[in-house]
C-alpha cells in the first residue's frame, strides 16, 4: 500500500516536471564539457536530454488552462517531438565513435536534407523552449522575475551554443531557465512558506 502511494506521488505531473528539469539540466552539464564522442559505453548526455525533454511535456498539465496555455502546450509538444528526433540523430552520431569521416558524411547528408534539418535540428527543438517560455508568460504580472528567467534564459541557451559556442554560458542559461520554471511550478508552495514566515514575525 505504501509503495502504491509512493508511485502515485512520483507520477504526479508536478513531480514529473521537476524530475524532467533535473534531467534536462544534467544533460547540459555534459554538453558544456565539450566532445561527447568520448563517452565510450553510453551516451549519457543525450539520454538525460531525451528523458528530460519527454518529462517536460507535463508542464502542459500543471499551469492554468486558457488560450495562451493552449498555444504553449502545442508548441511544447512539437518541441518535445523534435527533441526526440534530434536525440535520435545524436545517438547515431555518437555511434560513429572515432570514425570522424563517417560522422561528417552523415552530418553533411542531414544538412542537405531540409525536411530533417529544419524540423529536427534547427527549428523544431527550439520550440520546446518557446513553448515553455509561452507558459511562463501567464505569470509575467504576478511572478515577474521567475517568468523573465524562463523567457530570457531559453533564447540564451540557443545563442550560447549556435552563435557564441560557449558551453559554460549555455549551462548557466539552462540553469536560469530551469530554475525559473521550478519557481513557477511550486509558486503556491513558495508563497505559503512566505506567508507562514510573515505570520511568525508578527
Amino acid at each position: 500500500m505504501q509503495l502504491s502511494n509512493y508511485i502515485k506521488q512520483i507520477m504526479k505531473p508536478k513531480t514529473l516536471c521537476l524530475v524532467g528539469l533535473l534531467f534536462f539540466v544534467t544533460s547540459y552539464v555534459f554538453f558544456s564539457q565539450g566532445s561527447l564522442s568520448e563517452q565510450k559505453h553510453i551516451d549519457l548526455a543525450h539520454w538525460f536530454n531525451l528523458i528530460g525533454a519527454i518529462l517536460l511535456i507535463n508542464f502542459n498539465n500543471v499551469f492554468p488552462k486558457n488560450r495562451l496555455n493552449s498555444i504553449a502546450s502545442v508548441l511544447t509538444s512539437i518541441g518535445v517531438i523534435a527533441h526526440i528526433g534530434l536525440c535520435t540523430i545524436d545517438f547515431i552520431m555518437w555511434s560513429f565513435g572515432n570514425d570522424h569521416v563517417g560522422r561528417n558524411e552523415l552530418r553533411e547528408q542531414i544538412n542537405n536534407t531540409p525536411l530533417i534539418l529544419y524540423p529536427f535540428v534547427i527549428i523544431g527543438p527550439s520550440l520546446l523552449f518557446v513553448g515553455l517560455a509561452t507558459h511562463a508568460l501567464n505569470f509575467i504580472k504576478i511572478n515577474t522575475i521567475a517568468s523573465l528567467m524562463v523567457i530570457i534564459g531559453g533564447p540564451f541557451v540557443g545563442l550560447s551554443y549556435f552563435i557564441w559556442n560557449n558551453g559554460i554560458l549555455m549551462l548557466v542559461s539552462c540553469i536560469i531557465f530551469s530554475s525559473g520554471l521550478g519557481i513557477l511550478l511550486y509558486r503556491d508552495e513558495i508563497q505559503n512558506v512566505k506567508n507562514k514566515a510573515l505570520q511568525q514575525n508578527i
